[in-house]
């Protein structure tokens, strides 16, 4: 499996966890949604919505648009309308992880973060952030919908990996 096979895997976990997340919050009320915590970005709906900032974020970033300004999180967006914006992101960023060759993975790209510093750092090492980030506030999110009494769903890697290859 080559470095982009494995960016390519993590992704499609990833978006099998964000759409696991966002089935177990759509029965949820408005006031689940917002029921302020002091974790993840203050609330579930908060969170969620951090997590498709990112995605947007990001994956500008990667294509080259070094002042990506990091998108409005308190917005009330419905879980419907998150469905969506997730779903175009996901289309976004699968064109460009199609046209994309393993040894682009090394290119360094410079980008400003949310606070104005310059950065600079390798495609690989920026699509693995975004990995990591995601799964780090999903953690935060599944905490949410168990506190506010949802249904929180399994989100562990291993247990995608023996689902997709027969293994459970």
């Amino acid at each position: 499996m080559t470095q982009l096979d494995m960016v390519r895997e993590l992704f499609r976990y990833d978006d099998w966890a964000n759409d696991r997340v966002l089935q177990s919050v759509a029965p949820l009320t408005d006031e689940q949604l917002d029921r302020s915590f002091e974790m993840g970005c203050g609330s579930l709906r908060r969170t969620l919505m951090h997590i498709l900032c990112a995605e947007q974020v990001w994956v500008r970033r990667w294509q080259g648009h070094a002042d990506t300004p990091w998108p409005e999180e308190g917005e009330r967006a419905g879980v419907a309308a998150m469905v969506d914006r997730i779903g175009e992101a996901r289309s976004v960023r699968g064109a460009f992880l199609r046209n994309l060759q393993d040894e682009a993975l090394a290119r360094d790209i410079v980008y400003r973060d949310s606070f104005g510093g310059i950065f600079s750092a390798a495609l690989s090492d920026m699509m693995l952030q975004l990995c990591n980030h995601s799964t780090h506030h999903r953690a935060q999110a599944v905490n949410m919908i168990r506190r506010v009494g949802g249904t929180a769903p399994e989100l562990d890697y291993m247990y995608w990996r023996l689902r997709r290859t027969g293994g459970v």
